[in-house]
């Protein structure tokens, strides 16, 4: 009987992932649907349309949107409003944390500073794995020394804390930051490589 169920549980660890990812993608795919359907078919005629012809206009809403908040206009209405979320009591809190996440993983940031990985020096042997935030930050509550914002994510958890520690202290992973991530989200687990 034992045996029956370490097999259950290797057939559940190895379709897991794999689900869990093509379930996400369809949920993805059929919100986006969902969405744009009513107001395609509030456009355009019922023979017109077809099953992810709402993805399509999805998608290119948001290549839309991507294009407009680059000009200069409308990048000046955004930093209005954006200005007015900020003063807003309860909405301050919520949009202010939404954008600063969105900030720290934003992969089309080309600052260096924003998307680095690293080890912090613990003392005694110790090191974590952190994600540098910002120089500036540092620089702004720290006005003597050398230190910077790093994001320190907590194993098997969605949350973290930032820490500010001196540079000297910080040694640069040579991986990726996404492959950083996930080693200190699940606390170095990785599956075995078959050969």
């Amino acid at each position: 009987m034992n045996r029956i169920f370490t097999f259950i549980w290797q057939g559940l660890i190895a379709v897991l992932p794999l689900g869990l990812t093509v379930y996400f993608i369809y949920w993805l795919f059929s919100f986006m649907e969902a969405l744009a359907k009513p107001l395609l078919l509030s456009l355009i005629s019922l023979r017109f349309y077809f099953p992810g012809l709402g993805i399509l206009a999805s998608i290119l809403a948001l290549v839309l949107v991507g294009i407009l908040v680059n000009l200069y206009g409308i990048r000046y209405l955004v930093k209005l409003v954006d200005h007015l979320l900020e003063r807003i009591p309860v909405v301050k809190s919520v949009y202010s944390t939404i954008q600063d996440i969105v900030t720290v993983f934003n992969i089309t940031d080309k600052k260096d500073d924003l998307r680095s990985a690293v080890l912090i020096d613990m003392g005694n042997d110790i090191n974590l794995i952190g994600f540098v935030t910002g120089a500036a930050a540092g620089r702004q509550l720290f006005k003597e020394g050398n230190k910077v914002g790093v994001y320190l994510p907590m194993s098997y958890q969605i949350g973290g804390f930032t820490v500010y520690v001196e540079q000297d202290r910080l040694t640069p992973l040579d991986v990726s930051v996404e492959a950083a991530m996930r080693m200190a989200i699940t606390a170095g687990v990785k599956a075995k490589k078959k050969s």
